[in-house]
């Protein structure tokens, strides 16, 4: 191996080795601390409790895992119903008559699950004194479409 042949190669290693270093001191570094700022723990609707005692919580979450599994067959079917619809886009000619008979489907399924959720959702609510439910809405607003842009608009 000639001194110029050895002098490129360490010189490539060398630059491989600080990219590689570089690399894994940003991968920790983001693991150690960027990443958390992505995921926004606490924002599903099973957190709409979080301020609620222990066994309060305990009990939505039981309530809304009830109401998800009752509606698991129009769970299906809308996941059913999005598969045939996405079929029926991907054609080449769209058949009209037969999207919007998939969009119904669709729509009447995913009006099913939202009705089941919403309706534990009410259940839980009405088991609560006036200042749990005040609590309890406060942290509902904002997860899920039950009380979407609630937040922005004063009842009156």
């Amino acid at each position: 191996m000639s001194p110029r042949s050895r002098t490129i190669l360490i010189a490539a290693s060398l630059a491989f080795n600080v990219f590689f270093v570089g690399a894994a001191g940003g991968a920790l570094i983001w693991y150690s601390f960027g990443h958390n700022r992505l995921a926004q723990p606490g924002q599903g609707l099973r957190f709409a409790a979080q301020h609620l005692s222990a066994q309060q919580q305990k009990t939505f979450r039981q309530m809304l895992n009830q109401a998800r599994q009752d509606a698991a067959a129009d769970v299906e079917a809308a996941r059913n119903g999005r598969a045939a619809l996405s079929t029926l886009l991907a054609a080449d000619t769209i058949d009209q008559p037969a999207v919007n008979t998939q969009l119904e489907v669709v729509r009447k399924a995913d009006i099913n699950v939202r009705t089941a959720v919403e309706k534990a959702v009410l259940d839980f609510a009405q088991k609560l004194t006036p200042e749990e439910r005040r609590i309890f809405v406060q942290d509902l607003r904002g997860r899920g479409a039950m009380l979407r842009g609630a937040a922005q608009r004063k009842t009156q």
